[in-house]
């Protein structure tokens, strides 16, 4: 028996690995846990909302027990493997949902639709992104969280030109490039069904990356997100960064293309921070980060102890760089965030 916030589940103990039918992973109760408060913090209600990979039903049970009153019409749980699993779990917690045992992109497109679809996989989220986002309502949010994260991040780049169609970039902001490479990866699938994702709140944490987008519908909409594709290029040498349609300039390396647009909703990050509990430390400190950061509109950021090394002098504490216009990041405990020139900066 485990206990996680208001939920209990019975799940088999074991090394968590992909021949286990069903398993318990600690490390993403805070995956689990943001995933509660946006949608606590958004203004949706009523909502259809679908988990076509439920595993022990952690998640769906945890927003039966803890989402606000009127949030929730239904939860549909799936899970080709755990169902019987779920179908317990349900009545050990004293609450409903539906619960299919089916292929995950079967059950989506069998669907009549939903306005929250969760996308949790093991490994890349690409094999359920085309059913999911066909069956995402108008005004619907699609989280996805991708632990693929040596193709992402650069460890295995042609792996990443592979699955998301993008040249990664191994560096200090390699994180932050690697969910913009992901975002653009799931709006291009979103495109193809004239839907434009919109990344409303992102992070970084652990070994996985998270993004919730927000879906409207339009072929029109869908081709102008298309236009906030581009490359990030960098200067090692320099640490000089610029975001360009090519990726070609001499003296430069580049990632992309990528998504160069925001990565939060800002009025929601701070109705998050607002609604989050002190208590959890871990959740609390992450948003006040990204609350932080989401106030400084740019691409990549700055490591001081690079900065630091190549300007040959001791490194700045944090707290005398932050000021307006300059800000920290939840990617890198010692990265800045700023739309400053390197030459300011220096």
């Amino acid at each position: 028996m485990i206990t996680e916030s208001s939920a209990e589940i019975d799940v088999p103990t074991g090394k968590i690995s992909k021949q286990l039918d069903v398993f318990y992973n600690p490390v993403m109760k805070l995956n689990r846990d943001v995933s509660v408060l946006v949608l606590n913090s958004v203004s949706d209600k009523n909502m259809q909302i679908a988990l076509p990979l439920a595993g022990s039903g952690v998640r769906g049970i945890r927003f039966l027990k803890e989402l606000k009153p009127g949030k929730i019409k239904n939860i549909a749980f799936n899970d080709y493997k755990t169902a019987d699993n779920i179908k317990k779990n349900l009545e050990l917690n004293k609450v409903k949902g539906e619960v299919y045992g089916k292929d995950a992109n079967l059950f989506l497109l069998e669907s009549k639709g939903f306005d929250y679809i969760d996308i949790d996989p093991f490994g890349s989220p690409n094999p359920f992104l085309d059913a999911a986002i066909v069956r995402l309502s108008r005004q619907g949010i699609l989280a996805v969280t991708a632990t693929d994260t040596a193709a992402l991040a650069g460890s295995s780049p042609l792996a990443c030109k592979r699955k998301y169609w993008a040249k990664p970039l191994r560096n200090e902001f390699m994180h932050e490039t690697a969910i913009r490479i992901l975002i653009r990866k799931i709006q291009l699938v979103g495109a193809e069904h004239e839907k434009a994702l919109i990344p409303i709140f992102s992070y970084a944490k652990d070994h996985y990356y998270r993004v919730f987008f927000r879906a409207d519908k339009g072929r029109k909409k869908a081709d102008e997100l298309l236009e906030w594709h581009a490359y990030l290029l960098y200067n090692k040498k320099t640490q000089e960064r610029k975001v360009s349609e090519f990726n070609n300039e001499k003296g430069f390396d580049y990632a992309g293309p990528l998504w160069i647009g925001g990565l939060w909703d800002k009025k929601l990050v701070k109705t998050m921070l607002k609604n989050s509990d002190k208590e959890n430390k871990k959740l609390f400190d992450m948003l006040t980060l990204i609350s932080e950061e989401s106030e400084v509109d740019a691409v990549g950021f700055y490591d001081l102890h690079r900065l630091s090394q190549i300007k040959k002098k001791p490194i700045p504490k944090i707290e005398y760089v932050v000021k307006k216009g300059v800000s920290r990041t939840h990617f890198l405990g010692w990265g800045v965030r700023t739309n400053n020139s390197i030459n300011k900066i220096m």
